[in-house]
């Protein structure tokens, strides 16, 4: 019912958050749990961002597994919802309640220093596109094409 999701924390010179992050997985339970009866309660509450957060978790977890699956937080504010070593590589992915995803300064600074591959931006928009050479952003209706958007030798 609960998803623990670990920090990843290495010797970097920034002072880095410790403690797990926890997500309801079962986004509808989470729902009825906040007295979300209707879509429109669901696009006014204060918590529709954490919620999608939590469902795009699960989504991509599916996918990747969690046994390598960490968040990254520094206590300057820099931060990435989700980092995975595939293949050998690390990859981060942020995962943001928007059609129209950029890139930020967050996702500059963990590509720089956690030493990523590749940052993608799952979101709920229909389209899927590449916002810079390290950072894409790609639909969750797209969220099966993970391994080749990030270029991992997985299907």
């Amino acid at each position: 019912m609960v998803r623990q999701l670990p920090p990843w924390f290495e010797n970097v010179a920034k002072r880095q958050v410790k403690s797990p992050k926890v997500y309801v997985r079962d986004s509808g339970l989470l729902h009825t749990l906040l007295g979300m009866e209707t879509r429109a309660a669901l696009e006014s509450h204060p918590k529709l961002g954490a919620s999608w957060e939590g469902f795009a978790l699960e989504q991509v977890l599916q996918r990747v597994g969690s046994s390598n699956a960490y968040f990254w937080a520094t206590h300057g504010g820099a931060e990435l919802d989700l980092m995975v070593t595939l293949d050998g590589k690390r990859y981060g992915i942020e995962l943001k309640y928007g059609d129209a995803p950029r890139s930020t300064r967050s996702m500059r600074v963990a590509i720089h220093d956690l030493g990523l591959e590749r940052v993608v931006i799952v979101h709920p928009g229909r389209e899927s596109y590449r916002i810079d050479q390290r950072i894409e952003a790609l639909s969750i209706l797209h969220v099966g094409r993970l391994f080749a958007v990030v270029g991992a030798g997985r299907s």
